[in-house]
């Protein structure tokens, strides 16, 4: 592969909106797509799904869990093209509703996934984002519903422009702590390990557009966040409201955005909106 060609990658991409994303870049995007799983043989089943409709995507394993494994997709993507220009973070995980795994774990597994793996995936791709580049954090409007049942002075902590990618990361871990402990509500938090855990990517997509702005403001890269909807996928128990390629719509949306295009940056939208949070 040659530095030049554009490249796109999906997170989390074997099925359900991921998979939706990737069909969708796939052809829309001028360049090429690489789908991630960290399940290699749901992967590679996917991408034979979509070149049996026509699509050529490439395939890497990726399990963002693991940062030994988001390194060797970094170092591929230096390899192979030179750099990244979209990121779709989509991979994420949530507890059905009537699961029985106790709070508190389900509290430690849904923030090591939803927010610190893809913390690192940030960390570790963001550099290598080339100018005009384009990053979607996908998060979700329980974010901002795990917002609003926060006490005052959490609220007032995730509002503050000031917090910093630490500070955030701090908060995060004391959700986890209050769940061990058993005093969330004591503490002011929701009762939702996965409405603080999509809080959590909101936030940090702010953050991280900011960072931008101070030390790359020049390249013009986009970072949003956006709430693809009430899907109905594996995730959702198959209740959503919504089809994988309508939930697909807004995350595409921003990873298409022009070369020249301003904005939004840190924002969080759904059906192509900026929200209000």
């Amino acid at each position: 592969m040659s530095s030049c060609t554009r490249v796109a990658l999906v997170t989390g991409a074997n099925k359900g909106i991921g998979l939706a994303i990737a069909r969708a870049l796939c052809r829309r995007f001028p360049g090429d797509v690489v789908l991630t799983a960290r399940d290699e043989a749901r992967g590679r089943a996917a991408v034979q799904q979509l070149q049996a409709e026509g699509l050529s995507p490439r395939f890497h394993l990726l399990d963002i869990d693991d940062p030994h494994s988001i390194r060797a997709l970094r170092d591929f993507l230096r390899r192979e093209y030179g750099g990244l220009n979209v990121l779709v973070n989509n991979a994420g995980i949530a507890f059905k509703v009537d699961d029985p795994t106790p709070f508190d774990v389900q509290a430690e597994v849904t923030l090591k996934t939803n927010f610190f793996a893809t913390r690192n995936v940030c960390a570790e791709l963001l550099p290598i984002v080339k100018p005009h580049g384009r990053v979607v954090n996908v998060s979700s409007l329980q974010g901002s519903r795990a917002l609003e049942g926060c006490s005052q002075e959490l609220q007032e902590r995730f509002r503050n422009p000031a917090l910093t990618e630490e500070d955030l990361a701090d908060l995060m871990e004391k959700f986890v702590e209050d769940a061990r402990n058993e005093v969330t509500e004591r503490e002011g938090w929701p009762h939702s390990a996965y409405g603080v855990s999509k809080l959590g990517v909101t936030v940090l997509s702010r953050i991280l557009a900011r960072r931008l702005d101070e030390k790359r403001k020049g390249d013009r890269v986009l970072l949003n966040a956006c709430c693809p909807g009430w899907v109905k996928t594996d995730m959702a128990g198959d209740q959503g409201s919504r089809t994988p390629e309508e939930g697909a719509e807004t995350p595409v949306y921003l990873a298409l955005l022009p070369p020249d295009a301003t904005g939004p940056h840190g924002q969080l939208l759904r059906d192509k909106v900026v929200q209000d949070w």
